[in-house]
């Protein structure tokens, strides 16, 4: 097989880069290893910035978002007591968040790929780029018994944190940063009206908690807990009765509960690898780069890369020009590392530590107060959670 461009991972990042470049007659294959049935059933993120959903707009897959999703210009925080909210659409300069669950965006990307008779190969076994650094780059997987070879000029690594991409790259030729956070969160999805009709992050002594959604029947919540806890540890009942101690008495009073219909624990990390690219191949989205949920910008880095590599591709293809591809790596981390910044501080300012000293608690307090207190610091909040430009 030859194609223009391979794309190994069949997540939302590799299905709008493979569907962006068929619109302009840029020939790919996506190697997914999963069934699409597991991809679609990975729950994940909703919080989309204005620049993913305009992306999705540009792929011609945003006519179910536009009508389905949610446009929100604030959320709110619960601390002290208190319920503060931020005004994003006030402070970012009128920018707004979508919420859609990723699995929907997933599943119109899906969508759209069939209608145009992308080629989407699941359950591609032993998925291994070969020759990256040469002119001439290919990508093995195994089918049954057979061992099928893609012959590309470019391998986008869209395959996640586990993936093989960034594996592919001599460890000489890469370094990896990465915090652990001592924590992980607990997350829970049911058929239930959300308690409110705006995102709302607690900051409680217990943990901290996070009342989301994704329409408004079906809500999704989190709580902090420990590494050690397991979701057998959880069953539905303490889960619900942690969330409403977490939450102020009013907040809590108005909480609908029900079966979980979906429950997991995510554990926080953040982590980066640099440079995003060895020779013929391009990392993008967990590939590259993972931050913890606080700050909602793990799927909207990874629509940057996205949209960095789509232009970088367009001028190669169309122009013979490679200055976008010579630059991704650059442009997309320093991109990346703003994402990281943003989301270690509202992960520091809103959880609790368990070694955490008196100190510590202090400027937790501190950030918070100063937060409603000054118009710049909320402006910073809300220009960074709408997403920075692209």
């Amino acid at each position: 097989m030859k194609t223009s461009v391979c794309i190994i991972g069949g997540g939302p990042s590799g299905l709008m880069l493979s569907q962006l470049l068929h619109l302009k007659g840029i020939q790919n294959i996506v190697l997914e290893r999963q069934s699409r049935e597991y991809v679609l059933g990975r729950i994940r993120a909703g919080v989309l910035e204005h620049g993913f959903a305009e992306l999705m707009r540009e792929a011609q897959c945003g006519e179910r978002m536009d009508r389905e999703g949610e446009i929100h210009d604030g959320f709110l925080i619960a601390h002290d007591g208190k319920l503060d909210r931020v005004d994003l659409h006030k402070y970012s300069g009128g920018s707004s968040v979508m919420v859609y669950g990723q699995t929907e965006l997933t599943r119109d990307l899906y969508e759209a790929r069939d209608r145009m008779k992308g080629a989407v190969i699941h359950n591609a076994e032993d998925v291994q780029p070969h020759d990256l650094s040469s002119a001439k780059p290919y990508v093995t997987y195994r089918s049954g018994d057979d061992i099928v070879r893609i012959d590309c000029d470019f391998v986008i690594g869209a395959d996640g944190f586990h993936g093989v991409s960034r594996k592919s790259i001599p460890k000489d030729k890469i370094t990896e940063y990465e915090k652990v956070y001592p924590f992980g969160w607990l997350g829970v999805l049911s058929r239930t009206k959300p308690v409110s009709p705006e995102l709302i992050y607690a900051k409680h002594e217990r943990g901290f908690a996070l009342c989301s959604m994704r329409s408004q029947v079906l809500s999704r919540y989190y709580i902090q807990v420990p590494l050690t806890d397991t979701v057998e540890d959880w069953p539905d009942d303490a889960f619900w009765a942690e969330l409403k101690r977490r939450l102020p008495a009013d907040i809590a009073a108005k909480l609908i509960t029900g079966p979980s219909i979906e429950k997991s624990i995510a554990p926080l990390r953040s982590f980066v690898a640099e440079p995003m690219r060895h020779g013929n191949l391009f990392l993008a989205g967990d590939a590259a780069h993972i931050v913890p949920p606080t700050g909602a910008r793990g799927l909207n880095s990874a629509a940057s890369d996205i949209y960095y590599l789509y232009h970088a591709l367009l001028a190669h293809y169309q122009q013979g020009d490679r200055t976008g591809l010579d630059n991704y790596s650059a442009k997309a981390l320093a991109r990346v590392w703003k994402a990281q910044r943003f989301s270690w501080w509202m992960t520091t300012m809103l959880h609790t530590f368990p070694d955490a000293i008196g100190y510590d608690q202090k400027l937790q307090q501190t950030d918070l107060e100063y937060l409603f207190s000054s118009e710049k610091a909320m402006g910073s909040l809300a220009e960074n959670y709408v997403g920075l430009p692209f």
